[in-house]
């Protein structure tokens, strides 16, 4: 039977003279299209003498062929549909820019710009002079540059101003940045010599004071924006911190995080330290991240006392770490929104899920839940109340109340389910809890129902 079903394995050249390749030609590389044709035989071969399959026809080959070649055409790198509640979702690319962000990026990526021109004087600029006011204007620092990542922004920082020297932190903010990051690690390779002082859970400011001596660089807080503490605990205040470098002349840097710029407690959130506050308290320096609770994009910002800044710009480390003209464009557009708090709620999109009531998460799981029932009659479909996460690291003990809509049929289980959707055309990425899938309200647009929907009736039934 194997002999027989690869005698009829149709041949490469063979499938290339059938019409539906023809056309595929038309509008494909015609490297793709031999590739998907090869691939396609092999893979059939391969089940073959698997004894996987016990006929052949050649417009399966085909068929498959012509499937593959579809997926080779999708890029790599595309939009997937957020169904778990997680706002700032890191593996699905964190968070998302807002009209102003996008409109900032298609145009500088599309058009020549003035990225290191000054315009006024007809002569060479810096390409941090486009966002650096704004920044001074919404945080109250100095000065301010931004660099590719956070983790960037503190490598710049204790490579300018504690190379060589201590870096002084308290052990129990030595945390792990995600992606077996840590700060540690980061501390390290900046040429810092990390000194760490206190406990896990209890840090007193003599034990800063008691480990300065004459190698020391900076005095160094973590805010712990990824995990809590709860218990026997004490930490040093930024006050505390700041008085004590103030008295023996030594930088205070802070790294935020996630970059809060809003006081989420006026919303009924845990307080969380906003980038403001901490300038105000006389911090030196402070980093956080763009594309976190800030809802930018991936970037790490730096602000604080113009003397400190002005020297990480000469560092020759900068140049490795700058970001890109699109980068630059996302950000500003983003920076802007924040000149009106109301305004920055409204259109950056992290920010207006975070704070979306749930009665209005609801209407739109009861708008979604009406058009799959009008459409697919083999789901069982329940809308009820759950809760969403922050995500991104940021507000760990969180818990948004928010709706759902589970998901339950008779026909395949909720893993063949979510296999489906995940493999779909669009992907749509889902939970699983208690045996249902889950598609939280929250995450989700209203512009994306009717392809939800589509996705679901592509679902194959076994």
């Amino acid at each position: 039977m194997n002999n027989e079903l690869l005698r009829k394995l149709p041949k490469i050249d063979e499938l290339l003279k059938e019409k539906e390749v023809q056309n595929a030609i038309d509008y494909n590389p015609r490297v793709l299209v031999v590739e998907a044709l090869r691939e396609s035989i092999d893979m059939f071969r391969k089940e073959i003498l698997s004894d996987k399959i016990q006929s052949l026809e050649k417009n399966q080959v085909l068929n498959y062929a012509l499937n593959l070649l579809s997926k080779k055409n999708r890029a790599n790198l595309r939009k997937v549909i957020n169904a778990t509640g997680t706002v700032i979702h890191t593996n699905l690319g964190r968070s998302l820019l807002g009209e102003k962000a996008i409109e900032n990026v298609v145009t500088v990526a599309g058009s020549y710009n003035n990225l290191e021109y000054d315009i006024d004087s007809g002569k060479r600029g810096s390409r941090y002079s486009h966002i650096e006011d704004l920044i001074k204007k919404i945080t109250g620092a100095e000065a301010a540059m931004v660099v590719n990542n956070n983790a960037a922004a503190i490598m710049l920082v204790l490579d300018t101003l504690s190379k060589d020297k201590e870096a002084i932190v308290s052990r129990g903010q030595l945390v792990e940045i995600g992606g077996s990051f840590r700060v540690p690690e980061v501390m390290k390779f900046s040429g810092a010599k990390l000194v760490e002082v206190g406990t896990t859970n209890r840090t007193h400011v003599y034990d800063y004071e008691n480990n300065i001596t004459d190698s020391t660089g900076v005095l160094m807080k973590i805010h712990t924006s990824n995990f809590k503490i709860y218990g026997f605990t004490e930490e040093v205040s930024l006050e505390e911190l700041v008085s004590l470098g103030n008295k023996k002349n030594i930088p205070v840097v802070e790294d935020i995080g996630s970059g809060v710029l809003i006081d989420f407690s006026k919303y009924g959130f845990t307080y969380e330290p906003t980038v403001q506050e901490s300038i105000k308290k006389g911090v030196d320096v402070v980093t956080f991240s763009g594309d976190k609770m800030l809802g930018g994009p991936q970037a790490g910002i730096i602000a604080g006392k113009k003397k400190y800044i002005d020297l990480m710009k000469k560092n020759q480390l900068t140049r490795a770490l700058r970001i890109d003209k699109m980068t630059l464009a996302a950000l500003e557009g983003t920076f802007r929104y924040y000149l009106d708090e109301a305004e920055a709620i409204k259109n950056i999109p992290s920010l207006n899920m975070i704070l979306c009531s749930k009665e209005d998460v609801k209407k739109k799981c009861v708008k979604l839940k009406k058009k799959l029932q009008n459409k697919i009659h083999w789901l069982e479909l329940t809308i009820d109340s759950d809760y969403s996460m922050v995500g991104g690291g940021s507000m760990p003990t969180e818990k948004i109340p928010t709706y759902v809509i589970k998901v339950k049929s008779d026909k395949l289980s909720p893993q063949e389910m979510e296999k489906e959707l995940r493999m779909g055309e669009v992907s749509i990425i889902c939970r699983i809890f208690n045996n249902e899938l889950i598609l939280d309200g929250r995450t989700l647009f209203e512009k994306d129902f009717d392809t939800i929907v589509q996705c679901f009736s592509n679902i194959k039934l076994v």
